[in-house]
């Protein structure tokens, strides 16, 4: 059976401001998650994320379109939708980030979830999930060195 979402949490040692300015600025996106981004971070607002070497072992871009901006506490974007298509329920997935102040840092909850109303073969859906659960782990870690670092 094909689970609904992937849900990954990370306490991030920033404030939530920080952390939202990572996960919503194109320079900032490109030195943790994707190789390259551009993104206009408003509800409506559309994107790119081109991943080479950062995070696949393929090239590609990714379409996406901002669904949610409320800065500093949620960010959401559907994404991986067909060219020529709008992105909704049937051909994307939902892609939230949860920003809560904890302690002097930042508890960050990303949610990718949809998968059952995707208008795809439930093999390739497995396939998605399976990369995609690790993908997060790796990019969230990726993402607490860097704003840690900065």
């Amino acid at each position: 059976m094909i689970p609904n979402a992937i849900e990954k949490e990370i306490l991030i040692d920033a404030s939530v401001e920080t952390v939202y300015r990572v996960i919503t600025d194109p320079g900032e996106i490109s030195q943790w998650f994707s190789d390259a981004a551009e993104l206009d971070p408003v509800p409506g607002g559309e994107g790119r994320l081109t991943f080479e070497d950062r995070a696949s072992n393929q090239r590609m871009t990714v379409r996406l379109r901002v669904e949610t901006a409320e800065p500093p506490y949620r960010f959401a974007f559907r994404w991986d939708y067909p060219e020529g298509e709008s992105p909704h329920e049937r051909n994307a997935a939902l892609v939230e980030f949860t920003l809560t102040s904890e302690g002097g840092g930042t508890r960050l909850r990303v949610t990718e979830s949809g998968f059952e109303a995707l208008d795809r073969p439930e093999q390739e859906k497995a396939s998605y999930i399976d990369i995609h659960e690790k993908g997060w782990e790796a990019h969230l870690a990726s993402l607490r060195d860097y704003v840690t670092s900065e």
